[in-house]
């Protein structure tokens, strides 16, 4: 998860700012019983990787930036946003993508060239701070994820120094480091595997906690969600996904499914033209008005309304 500053403007470039954003962040984590793997706090921005149990992001995140800025506001008597919108968030899957996750915001300053890799550690505002100051950590923190998805390494002082040796070979690899994350945090709704994907697309909450991952997030996630639904057609029907590339263009299967994504999942013609392989979007629209008409076939439509779709 990330937020910026309005206008990237440095809302965190004193101490004090940093601090009092701190402040909030363990408040509202003690508050809605969040489980935070990994944090850091720049000058213009902040990431979290957090867990929220209890299924309250968008009530916590409310809080969290309300929170912090009517008392930044207060304190300097100002006024306005402080924050460039609501937030961009991603779903994780757990394991060794929130492992990558975990390692790219521990890298954030050296990154962003406010120190070295191997003076990590000096970099206050950070869960990787708190990593190596154990007793210092609040108790909703879990730091130690990032240490256990990178090989398995126990949270013991050997297993902490031997993180920091896989970070710095991490960020060997050059600005972007080895892991695929970090190229897809800045994109896309989730990160993990297909599975992963499908599974949350099955949630029927998915729908309205999309809203806070904006529009490139709705986006790819009403593509993923027309792609489960066409799987879900094709073994229904039992066609192989093959048969789509060699069938005629206005199989009376095709257009069936055509229709089926069109009321279902709101699949556009254009799209189902190129994905079915039906030809010019005018004529997915031709085929599936045959259809209605009764002028094709309807027997396999009528087989795919079994199929459950979640709103």
């Amino acid at each position: 998860m990330i937020n910026r500053g309005n206008y990237r403007s440095n809302i965190f470039k004193t101490e004090g700012s940093r601090a009092a954003f701190e402040i909030c962040l363990i408040e509202a984590g003690e508050t809605y019983a969040w489980r935070l793997h990994a944090f850091v706090i720049m000058r213009n921005h902040f990431h979290l990787a957090l867990e929220t149990p209890r299924g309250n992001l968008v009530q916590g995140m409310q809080w969290l930036q309300a929170t912090f800025a009517n008392r930044f506001n207060r304190l300097r008597t100002t006024r306005g946003p402080l924050f460039r919108g609501r937030y961009k968030a991603l779903l994780i899957e757990p394991g060794s993508s929130l492992g990558q996750v975990c390692d790219y915001v521990h890298l954030n300053p050296v990154r962003a060239g406010v120190c070295k890799v191997e003076n990590l550690v000096e970099f206050r505002y950070s869960s990787y701070w708190y990593l190596l100051n154990p007793r210092k950590r609040p108790a909703f923190m879990s730091p130690e994820t990032g240490v256990a998805e990178a090989g398995g390494l126990p949270e013991t002082p050997a297993g902490r120094r031997h993180y920091a040796g896989y970070l710095e070979w991490q960020f060997a690899a050059g600005p972007a480091g080895r892991s695929a994350a970090y190229v897809n945090l800045s994109k896309g709704w989730a990160l993990g595997t297909d599975g992963f994907k499908a599974k949350r697309l099955e949630s029927a909450e998915l729908p309205d906690s999309s809203r806070a991952w904006g529009t490139s997030g709705a986006k790819e996630l009403r593509l993923q969600r027309q792609l489960t639904v066409l799987g879900a057609c094709l073994r229904r029907l039992r066609k192989p996904e093959k048969r789509l590339l060699t069938a005629p263009k206005s199989a009376s299967w095709k257009v069936a499914i055509a229709r089926f994504l069109k009321e279902r999942v709101q699949a556009d013609n254009r799209w189902l033209g190129e994905t079915l392989n039906m030809g010019r979007p005018e004529a997915v629209s031709t085929y599936v008005g045959r259809m209605k008409r009764g002028e094709i076939d309807d027997a396999e439509y009528e087989k795919l309304h079994t199929i459950k779709v979640s709103p």
